[in-house]
């Protein structure tokens, strides 16, 4: 069987039985190493979305697999009911990455922002002194944290939200990157300030510059707990080892995920100080994997490796070599160019080629990228990626814009 009809045959058994909520590229995927893929043709691909961030260490980083096979052979999971050799490590590894007291893993980014919503209303109630019930969280325009009920309850995206209410109620949503909305949203029962530092589904949109700065001021005058979901933009993607830290601010919360797993296992958790993480007692919540023996060490080592900074530096200076590239695309196709360190959001030209149709062509070009929504590129390659790979995907960027114009 040939390529292109071998895929063509996979995705199609894919789709009998599979749901489709997910429209992925024309690509069958079967090993990977670094910034690199294999298709099932044999085709070698660069990776330019990293897993949305998930694998910010690259494809199988020999130091994560060494640790999660060590692992593998001795214990995997006893959930939380028992207490296993690598907890203590695990925690203390990642409190002392956040300077923060207290972790509460998790596995995925939406339990994580789950367990963080719980906290801080919790927190509301026991210190605050909120009314029962009455708790509120200001969230923002274009956010993504996730995909449960609750969450896509305060989305103001129609296609993450629509068709799956009622909803619960707290939230208030405000426009990102303006400091008077979210002042005019606070009420008494006003808990805290729930924000992306970077919104990364939303086409990598950076606030103005002083903007979190000004949230985490708001934060201390009001009393309000300030939440950071750093799942994406954190450990080392911006180009700093979180993204708040361009701005030298500290959240009372972090929320992090993706990459905190290495690519290799769900990993995510939540970093606060004892004031706000000792609210939550035994039985009030929990996850069976969370915490688990193969998630801490990977996530350990995965700490370790961002304590050297030296994926923060790449990020830094590859990035500054990305959005140099990137400033140089044809005016005709791009818009604009967003974004922080190894991140950029690319906005296409209104009239022109979608971006799903670029990422398409960006394909057969051997580059893998995704688009945030129609009008605009999402770039997240692996810090592990190379100069001149950045420049050639660049290059293969530029071509596919100049294609049938």
């Amino acid at each position: 069987m040939s390529g292109s009809l071998r895929t063509s045959a996979e995705l199609q058994r894919a789709e009998r039985h599979s749901a489709h909520n997910y429209r992925p590229l024309p690509a069958v995927l079967e090993s990977a190493q670094g910034a690199w893929v294999r298709d099932i043709d044999g085709v070698d691909h660069l990776d330019l979305l990293a897993g949305y961030s998930a694998l910010n260490f690259g494809h199988r980083h020999p130091r994560l697999v060494e640790v999660a096979q060590r692992q593998l052979g001795r214990l995997t999971l006893t959930s939380r009911a028992f207490q296993h050799s690598l907890f203590a490590d695990f925690c203390a590894a990642v409190s002392g990455l956040c300077n923060k007291d207290a972790v509460l893993p998790m596995n995925t980014g939406a339990e994580a922002v789950e367990t963080a919503i719980k906290l801080v209303r919790r927190w509301g109630y026991e210190v605050k002194g909120v009314p029962p019930g009455r708790a509120e969280i200001i969230t923002f325009d274009g956010n993504f944290h996730g995909r449960t009920v609750t969450i896509v309850g305060f989305s103001t995206d129609p296609a993450a939200r629509d068709g799956f209410g009622p909803y619960p109620r707290g939230f208030v949503s405000v426009p990102y990157g303006d400091i008077a909305a979210v002042e005019q949203a606070v009420t008494p029962n006003t808990v805290a300030v729930l924000i992306e530092p970077i919104q990364g589904e939303a086409g990598v949109r950076v606030p103005p510059p002083g903007y979190l700065t000004e949230v985490r001021a708001l934060c201390d005058a009001q009393g309000l707990l300030m939440a950071a979901d750093e799942i994406q933009s954190g450990l080392g993607r911006t180009g700093d080892t979180f993204a708040c830290d361009h701005e030298g601010v500290v959240p009372d919360l972090y929320i992090l995920g993706k990459a905190l797993g290495g690519g290799i296992v769900p990993v995510s958790a939540v970093v606060a100080d004892w004031p706000v993480m000792s609210v939550i007692g035994p039985g009030q919540h929990g996850s069976t994997f969370g915490g688990n023996p193969l998630a801490c060490a990977v996530a350990t080592e995965v700490v370790r490796m961002l304590e050297t900074g030296e994926f923060q530096r790449r990020s830094a200076e590859l990035g500054a070599h990305l959005h140099s590239l990137l400033a140089q695309l044809p005016v005709g196709a791009v818009a604009g160019v967003r974004g922080r360190g190894l991140w950029a959001g690319v906005d296409l030209t209104p009239g022109g080629p979608p971006a799903r149709e670029v990422c398409e062509r960006l394909l057969s070009r051997r580059v893998l990228a995704k688009d945030a929504h129609e009008g605009t590129l999402r770039l997240a390659p692996p810090l592990v990626i190379e100069r001149d790979e950045i420049t050639w995907a660049i290059e293969q960027l530029e071509s596919s814009l100049r294609e049938n114009r």
